[in-house]
């Protein structure tokens, strides 16, 4: 059995050493997400865990598919010149983002909207009727992992640090016939769902909340993408701590452990550093396009 996790686990990390824009894995976006990276590769650095999948949290606007009864409905011989259905009845996403909205980026009138891949109303409408109507729902997702381990024991050490860290709705996905055990690691209390607009029978996306609505639930989204972050360290922690034992001295010693206050201090220098560089960078640039403007004085005529 542990050679048949091994020989799985070996695969996987030899797709993550690919580089993030080569990556794929089974998650929908198809690559691991910059906010879970480094959890997902303090996970695989644990003997009998390994990650299958992520997704580090996202708020996303989408639009649905064709219902099965509507297709059946449906005998017009041409389709909308609108947005087209993306398959057998299958829906578009009109948004994704896997990091927190920066609010200080949507300020002018219709910039909401406009991120969100929205069109700008100024009076709101609602269809006729919900029956067929393909709506377009605003979202927000937290954090989900699949982790493959290589026993019982290890999958319980994994589920009960994410039951304890606020991720209520994990559980055992999966045993295999050799003994392998795939936990799911994911809560429903910080999801949300919103209808915000529909689609026409021309194909046009009608809004059915005012901009406000739409800036109030990306708001919301911030918050909750902050709570998700709190959630995801208490659970590298928790798993973290029964891995490797519950002893400090134990728990500092072992390779990949950095408590959360040094970890906190570590990524908030990293970010100030980045800062300063990106400051610097954009100060030399504009140094040097003052100097082009400076032209030297005509040399007069022999």
């Amino acid at each position: 059995m542990a050679t048949t996790f091994q020989a799985k686990k070996q695969k996987i990390l030899e797709q993550l050493e690919i580089p993030n824009e080569d990556y794929t894995d089974l998650s929908p976006k198809g690559s691991v997400d910059e906010g879970v990276r480094e959890l997902v590769d303090e996970i695989n650095k644990q003997a009998g865990f390994v990650t299958t999948s992520s997704c580090a949290g996202r708020v996303a606007v989408y639009l649905e598919g064709i219902s099965k009864r509507a297709r059946q409905d449906d005998t017009r011989e041409d389709e909308p010149s609108g947005i087209a259905s993306g398959g057998k009845g299958g829906g578009q996403w009109l948004y994704v983002s896997h990091d927190p909205p920066n609010m200080s980026d949507v300020t002018g009138d219709g910039a909401v909207c406009s991120l969100l891949g929205l069109p700008h109303a100024q009076t709101p409408s609602s269809p006729a009727s919900a029956e067929n109507t393909r709506f377009v729902r605003l979202k927000f997702e937290p954090l989900i992992l699949h982790i493959l381990t290589a026993s019982l024991s290890h999958a319980q050490q994994a589920l009960s640090a994410a039951l304890t860290s606020g991720f209520r709705e994990s559980g055992i996905s999966s045993i295999t016939s050799d003994g392998n055990v795939m936990v799911a690691v994911r809560t429903a209390g910080l999801a949300f769902d919103s209808v915000v607009a529909y689609l026409d029978h021309s194909g046009h996306v009608v809004p059915m909340v005012d901009e406000g609505y739409l800036r109030t639930l990306l708001q919301v989204s911030l918050d909750r993408f902050q709570v998700n972050t709190e959630r995801k360290e208490r659970f590298r922690e928790a798993l973290l701590h029964a891995i490797q034992g519950t002893g400090k001295a134990g728990r500092e010693n072992k390779e990949g452990w950095e408590p959360a206050d040094e970890r906190h201090e570590r990524k908030r220098a990293e970010g100030l550093r980045k800062k300063a560089e990106m400051q610097q960078q954009k100060s030399a640039a504009q140094n040097e396009d003052k100097s082009h403007d400076v032209l030297s004085p005509e040399q007069p005529e022999l």
